[in-house]
């Protein structure tokens, strides 16, 4: 009998914690915690092995409501714990929750380097494009022209794209959802935590307090079909409400079209979430609602790369192989060293 066979049926109700739920009604974050229980059971994996991670933040309350391990550490400095913490304990399964401020502000190197280093972590970053248990101010994400507390005569400064920064980062999985499209959102956060490597998920989150409506054209069910587009691997670039448009190139730029006049689907851009090369899933990245396109949601990238926590502890294990275990007082009195008298 295998271990895993011995192993109790969790259900998502087993995953919720004692704690009471604090985040306003009507909040985008009560969808992603319900969807984040419902899928864990699916993976098989303890519960005891599972570690939540956040920084400061609404989102960063996540590790409380969760019935596993969690840290709340400190303000943007999440994904640098998380990544002692999976070195440390590569058998753990290590989720980093963020948010818009918390992971792209105070916490954007820390983020940044975590990527790059291609960690085996799940980080997810909820958008709501304000700073919202500081009350409203703006945040990183927030549009130009975005009057809050912090800018009443409009923000000046130009706003981030998660995916665009992660996919220069040359992130080994790249993915966004909806905190509305709860079907599609387990389904991303499963394809997420199947991935070897750091897996960055971006979710539109509404703050239905300080920014409510951020992402109303891509919930709403008048709109969605005609401003998102669900990414399919092999499949061309096809949205609408009857599937009448699609995405092609035109030199190096994508173009939206209308299929039947004289275009079929062979002259759409197909999608290639494994290719090596990163510029197709940053050419989607970029495609923004306000420019006239469908956001994409779904997998943008998912490439096989060596990992950082495999390499630091291959190189542990060679350095234990070739010269034994280490002494911590013996390397304090070897070496250059000298008496100060």
């Amino acid at each position: 009998m295998s271990i895993e066979s011995t192993l109790p049926v969790l259900k998502p109700a087993d995953f919720a914690s004692d704690q009471d739920v604090r985040w306003c009604p009507g909040c985008g974050d009560y969808a992603i915690l319900a969807q984040m229980k419902k899928m864990l059971p699916s993976l098989g994996v303890p519960r005891e092995n599972i570690v939540f991670i956040s920084g400061i933040g609404c989102s960063s309350r996540f590790p409380y409501y969760m019935n596993t391990y969690g840290i709340h550490s400190i303000h943007g400095r999440a994904p640098a714990v998380a990544t002692g913490l999976k070195s440390a304990r590569p058998d753990l399964q290590v989720w980093v929750i963020t948010g818009d401020g918390d992971g792209l502000s105070i916490g954007g190197n820390h983020l940044m380097h975590a990527i790059r280093r291609n960690v085996d972590l799940n980080i997810v970053l909820f958008n709501n494009r304000i700073y919202g248990l500081t009350k409203g101010q703006y945040s990183p994400t927030s549009p130009l022209g975005k009057k809050t507390k912090s800018t009443p005569m409009g923000a000046v400064d130009n706003p981030l794209h998660p995916l665009s920064i992660a996919i220069g980062c040359e992130a080994t999985f790249v993915a966004r959802s909806i905190d509305t499209n709860i079907k599609h959102l387990g389904a991303v956060f499963k394809r997420a935590a199947e991935h070897r490597g750091t897996a960055f998920v971006e979710v539109y989150q509404n703050c239905n307090v300080f920014n409510d409506g951020a992402w109303e054209y891509a919930k709403d069910r008048e709109t969605k079909d005609d401003t998102t587009l669900e990414l399919e691997h092999g499949k061309p670039l096809i949205f609408g409400k009857e599937r009448q448009k699609g995405v092609r190139l035109h030199g190096l730029d994508p173009e939206v079209v209308e299929l039947g006049k004289g275009i079929s689907e062979d002259d759409l851009l197909f999608h290639d979430e494994r290719a090596a090369e990163p510029s197709l899933a940053y050419l989607l990245s970029r495609m923004r609602y306000e420019d006239g396109f469908p956001e994409p949601i779904g997998v943008f990238r998912c490439v096989d790369r060596p990992r950082y926590d495999d390499e630091v502890n291959k190189q542990i294990e060679h350095s234990l192989k070739d010269k034994g275990k280490g002494d911590l007082d013996t390397l304090f009195n070897s070496g250059e060293t000298w008496t100060v008298e």
